[in-house]
């Protein structure tokens, strides 16, 4: 029996009994070339080349419904099978698998507000809808069975958060040695020997950076043209990094520095009201746990937000507060965003998060800081636990 959770009498049953407290009738499950992430991981699937429906139904037996040639691609799962051939069979054998099913979950977004769970095609719904089957959000499902981090998988987490935080703070170095001996890098140069770094230490799997000075990093995601621009004194100095062990779960951070020995005002005001609004969240999500109550993605958007419009730069933040981290670094479990989309997906515990915002004024400064959260029973787990506080200053007066 594959270890995937749908595979495994227990996943089975935790998922069943999910779906009763939900009152759904069952989660029907719908992948095609791997369009759909979830089934994916919650199947153990491998290649597959024609669509395939899995109902896992609130109560009984679940049914795997797939494409007479794709047999191999299905061996490892270990409950009812169903296979089909033509496009008519196929549409007959969808309609007698959900007959008695009033409401299913499956991977759609009402008024598409939640892009990273609309996986399934509108043509496949409407089939659906068609049987007068009323299609709910698997939402919370995915957070609770797909997306959650495990003990182990964070353990992993924040060894990589240390090497991740570790060769920021060697790049600042780095930069600052070099314009000290009369031959400045570039962010190209320094990109490369970042990635080149964390894959040295071990992370090899979502491995990746942004380096950027001021007025290039106003572009929230800068992408230097070969070498990129050469970082001199007095720049500021954006570095965004990330990786994971492979088969593990990234880390996530952005840090930033002054190629100077003093901060000017402006860029200080600009840093504190980033850093005020990412603590802001922060201590938003530890009174929500203090007070035992739920909270929800665009909550957390919500505060972050309002320090940085009250500081008067609302409109240079242009981007959500923060996205899912799973095993995939834009997971699948709620973002903190009340901008890009309305995610009310609760946190649910064991799901993990960046918490990042910005300010970007275009061709003139981006400034961003952004730490990595796990939502737990005890509360908000934050990495690195040496965070950002104040600018790095990287010369003396």
């Amino acid at each position: 029996m594959s270890e995937a959770l749908l595979c495994t009498d227990a996943g089975i049953a935790r998922v069943q009994a999910a779906l009763r407290d939900l009152d759904l009738d069952g989660w029907l499950l719908y992948e095609f070339h791997h369009i759909n992430p979830i089934p994916v991981a919650l199947l153990g699937l491998g290649k597959t080349t024609r669509r395939a429906f899995v109902l896992i139904p609130a109560e009984g037996e679940p049914v795997a419904m797939i494409h007479a040639i794709e047999a191999s691609s299905w061996r490892h799962w270990p409950y009812a099978r169903r296979a089909y051939s033509g496009w008519r069979e196929m549409e007959e054998q969808l309609a007698a698998l959900v007959d008695g099913c009033e409401r299913l979950a499956m991977e759609v977004s009402p008024g598409a507000a939640v892009p990273t769970l609309d996986y399934v095609p509108a043509g496949v719904a409407g089939l659906l809808l068609d049987q007068g089957i009323q299609l709910a959000s698997s939402g919370d499902l995915v957070s609770e069975f797909h997306s959650v981090v495990s003990d182990e998988r964070m353990e992993e987490h924040r060894r990589a958060a240390g090497i991740v935080r570790d060769v920021a703070r060697r790049a600042f170095a780095r930069a600052a040695n070099a314009i000290r001996d009369g031959e400045p890098t570039t962010e190209g140069a320094l990109s490369e020997w970042i990635v080149g770094e964390l894959a040295a230490a071990g992370l090899t799997h979502q491995s990746s950076c942004i380096v950027a000075i001021g007025p290039k990093a106003s572009d929230s995601h800068y992408a230097p043209l070969g070498a990129g621009e050469t970082i001199n004194r007095g720049d500021l100095l954006l570095i965004d990094l990330w990786g994971a062990y492979p088969g593990s779960v990234p880390a996530d951070q952005t840090w930033m520095a002054v190629m100077d020995h003093v901060v000017d005002p402006r860029t200080r005001e600009i840093w504190e009201a980033v850093r005020d609004a990412r603590d802001a969240a922060v201590s938003f999500l530890r009174e929500r746990h203090a007070a035992g109550a739920d909270v929800r993605g665009f909550e957390v958007d919500d505060v972050a937000r309002r320090v940085i419009t009250e500081r008067g730069f609302g409109a240079y933040f242009v981007h959500r507060t923060g996205h899912s981290i799973d095993m995939d670094l834009h997971g699948s479990g709620p973002n903190l965003d009340n901008l890009e989309t309305r995610d009310d997906r609760r946190l649910m515990p064991g799901v993990a998060f960046s918490i990042e915002p910005g300010i970007y004024i275009p061709d003139d400064i981006g400034m961003r800081s952004e730490i990595n959260v796990r939502w737990t029973a005890a509360g908000p787990e934050i990495t690195p636990q040496d965070f950002q506080h104040e600018l790095f200053v990287m010369f003396e007066g």
